[in-house]
C-alpha cells in the first residue's frame, strides 16, 4: 500500500482576486510561507519517501521545506501543473464571473473547454496518471505531492468515482493535505482538506 499526500500549495496574492493559473512570478506571500513552513512541521513525523511539485514557483515553494525536512531532492512533475486557463489566465474573478462559458465551466467541468486551454477530462488523466505511475513505483511508501486546488479534486474524483462534473463540491484550501492510500485492491480516500485547525 502508498499512500499519497496531495498538497495544495500556500496562500499567494492572487487568492481570490485573480485567475493565476499557469502564469510565471507568483510566489507564496508571507501567510503561504508561513503554511509551507507549518506543513513541514505537521509532517515531521512521516517516513515521506519522496517529494513531487508542480513546476509553478508557489507550489516549489511549499515543497521545499518538506524536502527539506526529509532530506529529499523535489522531483518535479508537469503533470501536477495547474490546469491550462488559456485566455482566462490572468484574469479576475470578478470579470469572468460575467462570462457564460466560464459558468458553464464551473457546471459541467466535464466536457466545457476552457478558451486556448485543456479539458478537465485531461486535467484528470495526467493528474492520475502521474499518481498511479508513482505509487506503483513506490509501494508501501508515503509520497508527498504537491499541486493545485482543482488538480487536487480532479483526482479525488477519480478515486471516489466522483463525475467530475461534482469537483466544486470538494474544498482544498491553501496548505491543506489530503490523503489516499492506493494498494492492489483499489484506493481509499483517507482524510480530505486537512488545515492547520484541523491537526495531521
Amino acid at each position: 500500500m502508498t499512500i499519497l499526500l496531495l498538497i495544495r500549495h500556500g496562500a499567494t496574492d492572487a487568492l481570490g482576486t485573480y485567475l493565476a493559473g499557469r502564469q510565471p512570478g507568483l510566489h507564496l506571500n508571507a501567510e503561504g510561507q508561513q503554511q509551507a513552513l507549518r506543513l513541514a512541521e505537521r509532517l515531521a513525523h512521516l517516513d515521506i519517501s519522496a517529494v513531487l511539485s508542480s513546476p509553478l514557483e508557489r507550489a516549489l515553494e511549499t515543497a521545499a521545506p518538506i524536502a527539506a525536512r526529509h532530506l529529499k531532492e523535489i522531483l518535479v512533475c508537469e503533470e501536477l501543473n495547474e490546469i491550462d486557463f488559456g485566455d482566462w489566465t490572468g484574469r479576475p474573478f470578478s470579470e469572468l464571473s460575467q462570462l457564460p462559458l466560464w459558468q458553464a465551466f464551473n457546471v459541467f467541468r466535464s466536457s466545457t473547454r476552457i478558451p486556448g486551454g485543456e479539458l478537465m477530462v485531461s486535467v484528470q488523466q495526467r493528474a492520475v496518471g502521474c499518481l498511479q505511475a508513482f505509487s506503483n513505483n513506490a509501494a508501501g511508501g508515503i509520497l508527498a505531492l504537491v499541486s493545485h486546488a482543482d488538480v487536487i479534486k480532479a483526482a479525488l474524483c477519480h478515486y471516489a468515482g466522483m463525475p467530475l462534473d461534482l469537483l466544486l463540491r470538494l474544498r482544498i484550501d491553501p496548505g491543506s493535505v489530503s490523503g489516499i492510500s492506493v494498494a492492489d485492491r483499489g484506493a481509499e480516500i483517507l482524510f480530505l482538506n486537512l488545515t492547520d485547525s484541523l491537526g495531521l
